[in-house]
């Protein structure tokens, strides 16, 4: 296995509890900026650049899940994290599900948006072979914006997400599309013994919420909950910031996580 990278980390806050996000493909942990924003006042955050997206290096090799989860196990690590809740959005929601089978100590709960499932992800072979055709095509990255994201967002916001898209790297582009993907880590899934949540958009043209309860709920706690925010898309963080960053707070609060 590859050695893990250095993650460069967006970072807010100072609050006894950290979050650690992770983001989607094709995007960057800037994606949390507007989270944070809410959240900084009481909470620690991070969210790095996974590799190959963002700022973060681009290794020839080294794209498989466990290569991102050593990547985020290592950050932990470093920063001496003792107290912490992992965040993951899309294919950063499977990173998360496999940093939290690790059961890295000071891990206190784990929350999935809009998750990649930790079987096999439901795409088709059309789908698969037109995204990886679309790479670096500033007219495919503006068109998947138009069709990922649902409530409107202002442009500086919009901007982000296409320039995000355009600077992925071309290997963890390929990578997460032609494996990724298609690992299945749900076999892992037993070791996870945190409290969990799921958090999705009802209008995410993705991945629906049914997807979310057929392939992701049965593998969790029991009792994790499925919140659903109406008219959402594919992107909760920047579609619906206050409303991802409520449901955490009221997720810490729901299970004393706080102190």
């Amino acid at each position: 296995m590859p050695q893990p990278i250095d993650l460069p980390t967006l970072e807010a806050g100072t609050g006894s509890l950290t979050f650690v996000f992770l983001h989607y493909w094709a995007g960057s942990g800037r994606e949390w900026q507007l989270v944070l924003d809410e959240l900084s006042p009481d909470f620690h955050c991070l969210a790095p650049d996974l590799r190959g997206f963002g700022q973060a290096p681009a290794p020839t090799l080294g794209y498989a899940v466990e290569d991102y989860a050593a990547d985020v196990l290592a950050l932990i690590e470093r920063r001496g994290l003792t107290n912490f809740v992992l965040v993951g959005h899309s294919m950063g929601a499977k990173m998360a599900m496999f940093v939290a089978s690790e059961q890295p100590p000071g891990l206190r709960g784990l929350v999935l948006l809009a998750p990649s499932p930790p079987t096999i992800e439901p795409m088709t072979d059309e789908y698969r072979a037109a995204s990886l055709k679309e790479f670096g095509r500033p007219a495919a990255a503006a068109a998947t914006f138009a069709r990922i994201v649902v409530r409107p967002v202002d442009e500086q916001v919009q901007a982000a997400i296409i320039e995000d898209n355009l600077r992925t790297s071309h290997p963890a582009w390929d990578a997460w599309l032609r494996y990724g993907s298609r690992e299945n880590i749900a076999a892992r899934l037993c070791l996870v013994q945190v409290p969990c949540l799921i958090i999705t958009g009802s209008a995410d043209p993705i991945m629906s919420p049914s997807v979310h309860g057929l392939e992701t709920l049965p593998y969790l706690p029991d009792n994790t909950p499925l919140e659903i925010l109406g008219g959402v898309g594919h992107l909760p963080p920047l579609e619906a910031p206050q409303d991802v960053a409520r449901l955490l707070r009221e997720f810490v609060a729901k299970h004393g996580l706080a102190h």
